[in-house]
């Protein structure tokens, strides 16, 4: 996966070099982004929110009138 991350880095560089100064330095942020992906053990990958927190059935047991 690392490889991966490294290449759209690199492509994301090759971009910036024809491109127009806003779009350069968004190609060349995304392109540092993809660079700590890359890395292993660096923690830039995606990671899972928390479980959500259940709540009690009993809530729900009613006749379901208001």
């Amino acid at each position: 996966m690392e490889e991966f991350y490294r290449g759209f880095a690199q492509r994301a560089r090759n971009l910036a070099e024809n491109a127009d100064p806003f779009t350069r330095r968004r190609l060349l942020d995304l392109a540092q982004r993809y660079d700590l992906k890359s890395k292993p053990g660096s923690g830039g990958g995606r990671t899972l929110p928390p479980p959500r927190a259940m709540p009690p059935t009993a809530l729900f047991s009613g006749s379901g009138e208001a």
